[in-house]
């Protein structure tokens, strides 16, 4: 381990330069972000392994698309909870951490040994923006068609 974390109280940008994180965002979560592509190009100068779980691979693959990420894990048809195990597994990094967006997302954090940070939590840290807060519940794409089409969000 690097020395830097005491096992989940430091900022997720704390993993180092040397790539010493695994980072998992569930699409909840980072669909929250205003620029995920950004996100994304961010979190790999720290990160080993990033990408994106979800209960609908489809919605996954469509999200990746949809922004040109690289997701670096292969999941498959795998739920979270698999999913999340099978990264952890396969994934030799001294720090796992999940950002998260639902109750559901904690404890698969918890029980798989996952450190959990939030958006708000990682995006404050790593000087990220979060959109689409006051959306209503709209997914990511049609809170962001709301904000461009004419009388935008009320």
């Amino acid at each position: 381990m690097s020395g830097e974390t005491d096992g989940g109280s430091e900022a997720v940008t704390d993993g180092g330069s040397s790539g010493e994180m695994t980072l998992a965002f569930a699409l909840a979560a980072i669909e929250r972000f205003d620029d995920p592509a950004t996100v994304f190009a961010e979190a790999r100068e720290w990160s080993r392994s990033v990408g994106i779980v979800a209960n609908d691979a489809d919605a996954v693959a469509a999200f990746v698309a949809e922004y040109d990420l690289q997701q670096d894990f292969d999941v498959g048809e795998a739920d979270k909870w698999l999913a999340m195990e099978r990264i952890h597994e396969s994934t030799a990094t001294p720090r796992h951490v999940f950002v998260g967006a639902s109750v559901e997302d904690r404890r698969i954090a918890d029980h798989l040994d996952w450190e959990y940070r939030t958006p708000e939590e990682v995006a404050e840290k790593a000087g990220w923006v979060l959109g689409g807060d006051d959306s209503g519940g709209d997914s990511g794409l049609v809170a962001r068609l709301r904000g461009i089409l004419p009388g935008g969000p009320e």
